[in-house]
């Protein structure tokens, strides 16, 4: 018997096929665009990602030769915060709206000044932004009054997926905390959120735990997959809290850091809770396992604009080589020494999430001088996504139950020696990287396992998830890192008033370059 994994990611959906040991058989994924016709705008074709779902099953059980019913199960993780609308005959009016939509960031701001933005995050658990389903449809219902009318039902990318495969309309716990529209006390929809936007519960999808298993799966489809119409089907949970459980980081005390294209830091609990600030999410894992943390937007992404408008010339010679370009950056960052000689990069090229939540927020460069070279820019640069994180990682410290007992790297960046050198300084504690691939179908198939019944709890993702050297913290590197970093914090804040006048000037401006 097989078990499958799905991961519906912003980019691309993979599915992994697993022995019943946990072993990875088979891995197939299927990218897709997203579609961005305007700087604010990022969508994607819901009937491109529906496909990759069929097609990356299909094709791991044809490469596995598994037999129709030698599939135990198929459980699902999914990109958080998508958005759909959906008319009276079940056809989508809109694409799959991401989190990375900018369009609403005006009715963040609304809901924060005028609807107690601060109230409504400490019921929801998701701090205001334009990521979140609910600034979408206050967009919606200001913005695209037609649309929005013509709207019977509003959901999300893995809501739709289920649609389509159960002609049911059901959603789990860990994607509706992550909408804004959805009570973590009361683990319903919230009536206030509904009230504001003229809507009602018969409007959203059926609410139900990570662990339901669904059954009676559409034939045809099931025939185009080659599994077994009765094969059961887990509805799992977003890839952010799967992530944790796949990384063996789910006990308390143990955070997950993850930096990828963008990043987050994480650490699960055992009921909801939310930061008296607003800065963190607190999002469901199960009804009785809670995950808080933060999201940034600026992780590898910042690494690709480095490599890209600073580092040309290396990077070709790189290319003939064969050598990897990131490797190249971080060979040329070497040869500084740790803080950067003074120079201080805010790394928020595309706005920010935790702890500011504050889409208009932009990077810079702080305390250059002619002594400065190319090099020291491209260490600054990745310093700056690890003070990002440590920011939340403070305000994360002050929610936990407990003290920090491990901090577990992983995503992109964790293949860089110095990146996990400077965390283990910055953070000022030891950080081990768990050899744990494919994180997010891992934890699906992990929570799958738990839901039908096959495994009694989750301890034995252990046995599962070896780990590398443990990079420890250098003492003369934290020092001089416990200097800098509140010049840091103290010119992020005093920016923070002129954020808002450069956003709306680049906004005015956008398109008027001349050649």
């Amino acid at each position: 018997m097989y078990m499958i994994g799905v991961d519906i990611g912003t980019t691309s959906t993979k599915s992994v096929l697993y022995n019943m040991r946990g072993e990875i058989v088979a891995v197939h994924h299927k990218e897709y665009p997203l579609l961005t016709p305007h700087s604010d705008i990022a969508e994607q074709d819901v009937q491109q990602i529906f496909d990759a779902v069929i097609e990356t099953i299909a094709h791991v059980v044809k490469i596995s030769k598994a037999k129709e019913g030698e599939i135990a199960f198929v459980s699902f993780s999914s990109a958080m915060h998508s958005l759909i609308l959906m008319d009276e005959a079940h056809q989508p009016l809109t694409n799959s709206i991401t989190w990375a939509d900018n369009r609403s960031y005006k009715y963040s701001e609304l809901l924060n000044r005028k609807y107690d933005g601060l109230s409504i995050y400490q019921r929801t658990g998701t701090p205001i932004h334009p990521m979140s389903p609910l600034s979408k449809l206050m967009w919606f219902k200001h913005e695209d009054v037609n649309t929005f009318r013509a709207a019977n039902k509003f959901i999300g990318i893995k809501g739709y997926v289920f649609f389509k495969l159960f002609n049911r309309y059901v959603e789990d716990y860990s994607i509706l905390t992550a909408t804004g529209l959805f009570n973590i006390n009361t683990l319903d929809y919230d009536e206030a959120v509904l009230e504001l936007l003229g809507l009602t519960k018969d409007n959203f999808s059926e609410a139900v735990d990570t662990t339901e298993v669904i059954t009676g799966l559409n034939v045809e489809y099931a025939k185009q997959m080659g599994i077994s119409p009765d094969t059961p089907f887990v509805i799992g949970a977003s890839d952010g809290v799967l992530s944790n459980l796949g990384v063996d980081a789910f006990k308390p005390g143990e955070v997950a850091v993850t930096i990828g294209t963008s990043g987050a830091i994480r650490t699960v609990i055992d009921a909801p809770k939310t930061d008296a600030h607003g800065r963190l999410f607190c999002y469901a894992l199960t009804k009785d396992k809670w995950v808080i943390g933060g999201p940034v937007n600026n992780g590898g992404v910042v690494l690709r604009w480095i490599r890209d408008e600073f580092a040309s010339s290396e990077v070709e010679t790189a290319k003939r080589l064969g050598i990897d370009s990131y490797e190249v950056l971080t060979k040329i960052a070497e040869r500084v020494p740790p803080a950067s000689n003074g120079l201080i990069f805010h790394p928020f090229l595309a706005g920010e999430r935790a702890p500011y939540w504050n889409a208009n927020v932009r990077g810079s460069f702080f305390g250059l001088t002619l002594s400065h070279k190319k090099e020291h820019m491209i260490r600054a640069a990745l310093e700056g996504v690890i003070f990002n994180l440590y920011t939340v990682f403070i305000a994360l410290g002050v929610l936990m139950d407990g003290e920090v007992k491990t901090l577990k790297a992983t995503g992109g960046f964790a293949k860089s020696a110095l990146w996990r050198q400077m965390m283990a300084d910055i953070f000022e504690h030891e950080v081990i990287v768990p050899e744990s691939v494919e994180s997010s179908c891992l934890g699906a198939v992990t929570l799958g396992q738990v839901a039908l019944g096959i495994k009694p709890d989750f301890s034995h993702i252990s046995d599962m998830v070896g780990v590398t050297k443990p990079h420890k913290p250098i003492h003369e590197h934290v020092v001089i890192y416990r200097e800098i970093l509140p010049i840091y914090m103290k010119v992020t804040n005093q920016l923070m008033d002129v954020y808002l006048d450069m956003a709306n000037f680049q906004r005015n401006h956008e398109g008027n370059e001349t050649e």
